[in-house]
């Protein structure tokens, strides 16, 4: 088990930190070879394998088989940096079988938000806490927040009982793994609204009150961050987002002592390619770091290399996206607020059967020059990893026998469209490398 620190015993998260899904247990190496490209270019980004309790019922694996080919991956190519590996999105119910395998624990406590608080617990926080009604000025950002009673309590009503939850969750594992021997994030990106920075400086306030250590925060941002895909949105309003959080997370942590290493953790942050250059302007100018997740990347860079290798490669997906055609409302339902999918837009399977190798690539891979690009069927097969995990043994038997398509896409992916343009400039790192050798 990884047990990297930060020289008092306490486990500490690194400056720089990538999410990394890994479905069906088999790109750990390759995955881990992005992150040896970054260190070459003197960028240090720190691993963190990342899987949640859905997939792995899906798939029908289990927290150590997780843990188990990351440890292998990591003996394999000799990694002599940290890494993680994260028990994602997790609850109560769900936290015990991760326990035992994971360092990094993902506290979603999403569905209670906006659920009311105890009124005399938003009182007592209200009361406690004057100092947040009224003028705010916060280092970094232009125009001081003025607030009101009547909004702090607007926001701690909608937020506390999630917070609360938050801490019961969190002293649950503490209690199994002890204080300090793990890293705290809490997820509040899969709800309906996104937080105001005003909203977040409230929230961190209250997680503070609560005594839970957090390492990292998810929260969610305006736009649409959907699985996959590039975002949707306004690129000048995120970026001004972006800037004033990292200005409130540093704010909160001097004046509430939270984790000097406390910093944003962006979901569905794969493939969010018209966004980078505003995030990496904001670390820049911060000299914050980032956890940024690639979720499902990794599952669609597989089906793109067995389409790549031909034959019975390219006869499997296509097996693959005919499958998710025929169960479209089944497999997107659980994924509803982070897809966007035109039914029209999706190929007949009779077309798709037709394609050559090319084509189905060419639709797939995220490459929007590509007059080929489908960003529908894309988002299809990305939440279509039902279908593939259904075929059992011949699907993962097709990985290894194409592993050399599979992982040089996977490798590629991750390095030159998600790493190389947020952290690596010229051939040297964008000054946030955190001791990188």
């Amino acid at each position: 088990m990884n047990t990297n620190g930060n020289g008092n015993g306490k486990l500490s998260l690194e400056k720089l930190s990538f999410g990394l899904g890994d479905r069906f247990g088999h790109q750990a190496e390759a995955q881990l070879r992005a992150c040896m490209l970054a260190a070459q270019h003197g960028v240090e980004v720190i691993p963190v394998w990342n899987k949640s309790n859905r997939e792995h019922v899906i798939i029908g694996s289990g927290p150590s088989d997780a843990r188990q080919a990351v440890d292998v991956a990591i003996g394999n190519l000799g990694w002599k940096r940290a890494y993680h590996v994260d028990a994602d999105h997790i609850r109560l119910e769900t936290v015990d079988r991760f326990i035992p395998h994971s360092d990094f624990y993902t506290i979603d406590v999403a569905d209670t938000i906006g659920k009311a608080a105890d009124a005399k617990a938003v009182a007592e926080f209200v009361k406690r806490h004057g100092e947040l009604a009224g003028r705010i000025e916060i280092p970094g950002i232009v125009e001081p927040f003025q607030t009101s009673r009547a909004e702090v309590e607007r926001i701690a009503g909608k937020y506390l009982l999630a917070i609360q939850e938050a801490k019961q969750i969190y002293g649950h594992i503490a209690k199994e793994k002890g204080e300090g021997h793990f890293i705290t994030e809490i997820s509040m990106d899969e709800t309906d609204h996104p937080q105001t920075p005003v909203e977040l400086l409230v929230i961190l306030t209250a997680i503070a009150d609560a005594g839970v250590p957090i390492q990292t925060i998810a929260p969610k941002f305006s736009g649409r961050f959907n699985k996959g895909v590039d975002y949707a949105g306004d690129v000048m309003q995120f970026e001004k987002e972006f800037n004033d959080d990292l200005a409130v997370i540093r704010y909160a942590v001097g004046k509430y002592e939270l984790p000097k290493n406390l910093k944003l953790s962006v979901h569905s942050g794969s493939d969010k390619f018209s966004i980078y250059g505003a995030m990496r302007r904001a670390l820049e100018r911060f000299d914050a770091g980032l956890h940024i997740k690639t979720a499902g990347t990794t599952w669609l860079e597989e089906v793109i290399g067995l389409a790549e290798a031909g034959g019975e490669g390219l006869v499997l997906a296509k097996e693959i996206y005919a499958g998710a055609l025929d169960h479209v409302q089944e497999l997107c339902a659980p994924y509803a607020t982070v897809i966007d999918i035109d039914p029209r837009k999706l190929p007949s399977k009779e077309a798709v059967n037709k394609w050559t190798s090319e084509q189905f690539v060419g639709a797939l891979r995220h490459d929007a020059k590509n007059q080929l690009y489908n960003p529908h069927m894309r988002q299809l097969i990305h939440v279509g990893y039902k279908i593939a995990a259904q075929m059992g043994k011949r699907y993962l038997e097709a990985l290894e026998r194409h592993q050399a398509f599979v992982s040089k896409n996977v490798t590629d992916n991750l390095y030159e469209r998600h790493l190389k343009p947020l952290f690596v400039r010229n051939g040297s790192s964008n000054g946030a490398s955190n001791g990188a050798k």
